[in-house]
């Protein structure tokens, strides 16, 4: 099928929604132990970070010889939901750059590093991880699904409607509205998430998704669709805010990058699953409906999966140390809950051990504190300076032109004599799998590199490609395979950077206490720029000529990347409390 110059236009014009958003840590609190160093023990020997521990501890591993001559250590805290397999002592030495609390000054210091790593199974993270992932696959799934549903909406002879022909505004509308919906649905998680839980965050999440799907692909006039496209967005916008927290909250701290970055890999597949769900209902009569339609089983399916898992324990310690309950109900609810998170017995002893040692290191990091903070705390001290690192990232991910350069796929794919670019449907999915591959190459890889070498390197491939293309409009324009390889550039730079990485660096930067508040308000900060992007592209378009334009969005990208190299802090391999106490205090 051969679609129009416009509607090639307005698919691109959609891949303006940004469907890069995944994770937090989890529960790894320790305690600082007090060690009895025997007098002949030389100071360079002696560990100078708690080494994390269990039962099956080994006192004396190789490469820490100097652990034999330790007497009667205290016992450690155990990282609260590492895996209960065979431990193994991993112990390195690294630079980490301290970053103080004031005016982005930083200091390098040579720390000794012996942490404490169970091994683990893939299998006791698989339905934590999958359940929450699907709210990003249906999320990325509406922006595939509306590239094909528009087109079949507006035509005469395939809609299966009298109200076929919409203005442009009604048009805008249907393809805008679940982001209209996805940031009512963050201001609303800034409102309600803390009080609901991350479970039952994605349980509403999931039915707002049902509800959104059926009543738009049974919707018999206009404005019921665009009800049932608000209601979508809403589900949107709470499963944006609440999977990465519940992913980061039951997942070990070592693959926290790898499945924040494999939750952006849904993402993808959600957006791909739609361009072919499309493709395939693009020639049936009525099948915008279908299109819509086909997410309602996936969201029950998410809906019925975090039904069946247990509660994020970090959150319902949390509730018990704020007082917002009965403190012995949510200790024994969190035992349980991650006792059944790593399939032991209910109420096993070392799940027992390790509440108890992390509500003793919670009460000591709020005991001067209020029991719940101000609505205005995450603008203040290290909360402020947690959202300038996050919230900056996201609005950098949005305002480097991400739609302009989609929105010319199209053509530059036409200009180096891709015959396929003809049909927007394939053109999207050409990209989609590019997307993929180049998103799960930064899965493979942001837990070896770390966050920073990743941005830079994404961020300065972004710049680089928009100069490119800004070259090619104005004079290389008898160079077309310049624009292909900017484009290819600036799509694969994206998925290894802005893509995953900014949402990897929101779910670990926020402090326990606001972390809630503080994903919502980059949720929002994402959502609302988005939408700036996309509106104001058109007249920008008209105003400056896309070799301007591209030129503007590469300055931008030049300014993102003096912001991450100066602001942005390396978080790999760091526990959240770590990142709070090293990096925001």
């Amino acid at each position: 099928m051969v679609l129009s110059a416009s509607s090639s236009s307005s698919l691109f014009t959609l891949l303006s929604f940004n469907h890069s958003m995944a994770s937090t840590s989890f529960f790894n609190f320790t305690l600082s132990p007090s060690y009895s160093y025997p007098p002949h023990l030389p100071p360079h020997q002696r560990i100078t970070k708690p080494l994390l521990s269990s039962s099956l501890f080994n006192p004396s591993p190789p490469s820490l010889p100097s652990i034999n001559h330790l007497s009667n250590p205290t016992r450690i805290a155990y990282p609260l939901l590492h895996f209960h397999s065979a431990p193994k002592l991993i112990s390195h030495v690294r630079a980490q750059k301290e970053y103080s609390g004031g005016g982005g000054e930083q200091s390098e210091s040579r720390v000794t590093d012996a942490t404490y790593q169970e091994e683990f199974s893939w299998s006791s993270v698989i339905f934590p991880f999958l359940f929450p992932a699907l709210g990003g696959l249906l999320f990325g799934y509406d922006i595939g699904a509306t590239s094909g549903a528009t087109i079949s909406l507006q035509s005469p002879e395939l809609s299966g409607i009298t109200w076929f022909n919409l203005s442009a505004v009604q048009l805008g509308l249907v393809v805008s509205g679940s982001l209209y919906g996805a940031l009512f649905g963050s201001l609303l998680a800034y409102a309600i998430a803390d009080f609901l839980g991350r479970k039952r965050q994605l349980i509403t999440a999931a039915l707002l998704y049902l509800l959104g799907g059926a009543i738009t692909a049974y919707a018999p006039e206009l404005g019921v669709l665009l009800a049932g496209r608000l209601l979508y967005g809403l589900g949107i916008g709470l499963a944006m805010h609440g999977a990465p927290l519940y992913i980061a909250e039951t997942c070990p701290s070592q693959i926290r990058g790898t499945l924040v970055s494999l939750k952006e890999l849904f993402i993808v597949l959600g957006i791909l699953l739609g361009y072919f769900v499309g493709s395939f209902q693009i020639s049936t009569v009525g099948g915008w409906r279908f299109m819509y339609g086909f997410s309602a089983p996936l969201a029950i399916l998410m809906g019925l999966g975090m039904w069946a898992l247990p509660p994020s324990p970090r959150w319902l310690l949390l509730r018990a140390v704020q007082g917002k309950g009965s403190f012995q109900d949510l200790k024994e609810k969190a035992i349980s809950s991650l006792s059944k998170l790593r399939g032991r017995p209910p109420g096993d002893k070392e799940s027992e051990r390790q509440i108890e040692e992390t509500l003793v290191s919670m009460k000591s990091s709020y005991a001067d504190q209020e029991s719940e903070g101000s609505f205005l705390e995450v603008f203040q001290g290290p909360n402020l300076k947690a959202f300038i690192i996050g919230g900056g990232l996201v609005l950098f991910q949005q305002i480097t032109g991400q739609p302009s350069v989609l929105y010319y796929a199209g053509s530059i794919l036409q200009s180096a004599g891709f015959s396929a670019a003809s049909d927007a449907t394939k053109v999207s999915v050409i990209i989609g799998v590019f997307k993929l591959l180049m998103t799960w190459i930064a899965v493979l890889k942001v837990d070896d590199l770390g966050r920073r070498p990743l941005l830079i390197a994404g961020v300065s491939g972004i710049a680089l490609s928009l100069v490119l293309l800004s070259a090619y409009y104005k004079f290389l324009g008898g160079f077309p395979v310049v624009a292909v390889a900017a484009l290819l550039l600036y799509v694969g730079s994206y998925q290894i950077s802005f893509g995953p990485i900014s949402w990897l660096m929101v779910s670990e930067v926020f402090p326990l206490r606001t972390r809630g508040r503080g994903i919502s308000l980059a949720v929002l900060t994402n959502f609302a720029s988005n939408a700036v992007v996309t509106f104001a592209f058109s007249p920008l378009k008209e105003l400056l000529g896309a070799e301007n334009l591209f030129l503007l969005f590469g300055a931008i990208a030049l300014v993102s990347l003096l912001f991450i190299v100066l602001s942005v802090p390396e978080t790999k391999g760091l526990s959240l409390e770590e990142i709070e106490s090293k990096i925001l205090n």
